[in-house]
């Protein structure tokens, strides 16, 4: 099933998409979807970002190829950090380039999608936490990351999450193609069968930490091949049975 979020004379909705076709849903799809009568066409809609969550949490150095490129050691535990939810834009939105930075990158990420509350979850039950998975991309102001020492103004900018096209609810994450393509030169490109600390593992950590709450996000972590772009690029994640999500970049 793809969930997903909508416009339509000035309401947000969600929706179950088949082919073109759009089918409503009555409320929010968490718990339990109740579908409406209402259909909608694609080209009638403004696709939004497939869920407002409260919080991103984004894995770093999640592959071993991304911490090879930076010459990092690998993490012993899952290493995450949070991305607010204002930097969170939906696919076609455009990403602003700050002022500030002298490069942003693109991060091609497989996000999961939590479906109802998560506290202290075990590895055993954490799938049973999942509504589905989206593409993500964890855009990046590598210049401040590296001042900083640390991930929050140079992960947190306004725009710095695109998220999207939908939600895919029927998916077996285990080995997943993780694409990037800038102005449509293939970048970036991994499967998420070479993720280091897998999804169970990822949320059960993180609820023993944090209370992850329905419409939350974990993004998985990239891979080698993340670099720079500039004002009136295109930015393309792809990922196998989910779809695309294409953004642009604009100047501040």
């Amino acid at each position: 099933m793809k969930i997903v979020r909508f416009s339509f004379a000035g309401k947000k909705r969600f929706g179950v998409l088949s082919g073109e076709t759009i089918q409503a849903i009555r409320g929010t799809p968490f718990n339990k979807i109740d579908l409406a009568d209402e259909f909608y066409k694609m080209e009638e809609v403004k696709i939004l970002a497939p869920v407002l969550p409260s919080k991103v949490v984004a894995l770093g150095l999640n592959y071993l190829t991304h911490a090879r490129e930076f010459n990092l050691t690998i993490p012993r535990v899952p290493l995450f950090f949070l991305k607010p939810s204002t930097s969170v834009i939906g696919p076609g939105d455009k990403i602003v380039y700050p002022n500030s930075s002298h490069r942003v990158d693109y991060e091609a990420e497989l996000a999961v999608v939590i479906g109802r509350t998560a506290h202290y979850v075990s590895k055993v039950d954490a799938m049973n936490y999942v509504m589905g998975y989206t593409c993500l991309n964890d855009v990046t102001a590598r210049d401040h990351q590296k001042e900083d020492g640390q991930w929050t103004r140079a992960k947190g900018f306004d725009t710095f999450c695109p998220i999207g096209p939908h939600i895919e609810t029927d998916l077996n994450p285990d080995d997943l193609l993780v694409e990037s393509y800038l102005n449509q030169q293939l970048k970036q490109s991994s499967r998420t069968s070479d993720l280091i600390f897998k999804i169970p593992e990822l949320i059960s950590f993180i609820s023993h930490v944090m209370t992850l709450l329905p419409g939350d996000i974990i993004a998985t972590g990239t891979s080698s091949g993340v670099g720079p772009m500039k004002p009136g690029d295109t930015i393309e994640i792809r990922i196998e049975k989910i779809g695309s999500l294409i953004n642009t970049v604009v100047a501040h």
